[in-house]
This record gives structure tokens, sequence and C-alpha cells, in this order.
């Protein structure tokens, strides 16, 4: 169950990321989700902000990497947003490598979503960077376009791909409403060759 963008609180006194009023226990809820066999994933930012304008993990990296791995937190998608004010692309690896080591040191196992919509050839360097896996596209939408775009050129990155790390292609679309019955069968076919 992830939790995209929109969770975010304020930072108290002591600079510790809190989650807004909707998530008032976040350790409850990892608690609660993996008593029923799932995993809790949430959002963040190596920007000051988020997409949404909510606290990013800017100058926080350790801080928040101790404070998702106390919640139980097993996945982060970490989203390049208000990181580009900040950084070039070519710094894109070490920003990501920072926040990676900052999990691996909690020694929680955390999967870690790199977020940077395909930029720099991320396929290339996302692994070395600590990615589980990478975003290889824009945002995905549920128009088979866009769905049939993203999905049949994927095929020239699978060597990027391997055990512990792999391409993303962004989620899922299925019962979304805007296409077939053939088109989000295809969809989901498609997804899991990918």
């Amino acid at each position: 169950v992830n939790i995209d963008d929109g969770w975010q609180g304020g930072r108290d006194e002591h600079g510790d990321l809190r989650p807004d009023g909707k998530f008032p226990d976040m350790k409850g809820l990892a608690d609660y989700l993996h008593g029923r066999g799932l995993k809790l994933g949430i959002y963040t930012s190596p920007g000051p902000k988020s997409c949404a304008g909510l606290e990013g993990s800017y100058g926080h990296e350790e801080q928040d990497a101790r404070a998702f791995a106390a919640w139980g937190v097993d996945y982060l998608k970490y989203d390049w947003c208000s990181a580009g004010l900040i950084y070039d692309d070519a710094e894109m690896p070490a920003v990501y490598l920072k926040m990676a080591a900052a999990l691996r040191a909690t020694g929680r196992p955390i999967v870690f979503s790199i977020c940077q919509y395909g930029r720099a050839d991320v396929w290339k360097w996302g692994a070395d960077a600590g990615g589980n896996l990478w975003r290889t596209t824009g945002d995905i939408a549920d128009r088979w376009q866009i769905i049939s775009a993203i999905g049949f050129a994927q095929d020239e990155l699978a060597p990027f791909a391997g055990p512990g790390h792999w391409n993303d292609p962004d989620m899922l679309e299925v019962g979304n409403g805007h296409l077939t019955a053939a088109e989000y069968r295809t969809h989901m076919s498609l997804w899991a060759v990918l």
C-alpha cells in the first residue's frame, strides 16, 4: 500500500518530519498493514518540497530515513520534483545515493524507488545509486496512446534490469475506467513481462 505525495506535515522543533492529520500514526498504520501481510510505501523528494509543495527531505536525509525505518516503512518513492531547483541532472546519481545510503544505514530493508522520469539515462546508473527501481518515463495516464507508447518502448532497457533492480515504466492503470477490457489485459500482461 503506497501513500504518494500528500501525507507530509511539517517538521517539529527538532527537524523531525511529521505526517499530517490524515495519517496521525504511521507506525500504527505500518503495523496494521504488516499484520495483514501487506507492506507500506511512502513518498518524499530529495528537494526541499514535494511535487505538491509539501515537506521534502533536503538536508534531512539521514533523519528522515531513520524515521521511515522506525515507522516500519517498506518502500520509498523518492521523487525529483523541487530537487531540480538545487541540483542539475549530472548530480542525480550522488543525490539519490545519499538517500540510499541513509536507508541502508537504518538496517531496515526498504525498497528504494528512484523517480526522476527517466532523465539522464537513469537505467545506466540507477543500480549504482542504490535504486531498486527507477522510473524510465514521464507520468502514465489511463489512455491507451500513453500506455502503449510507454510499454512498447521499454525493450531496449531490459539489459539494465536484474536481480534486485529493475526498470519502472510507472504504475498500472488497470481498472481506472478509460480503456477497454482487452486494453487493460494487454497493459497488465505487458507490465508483467517488463
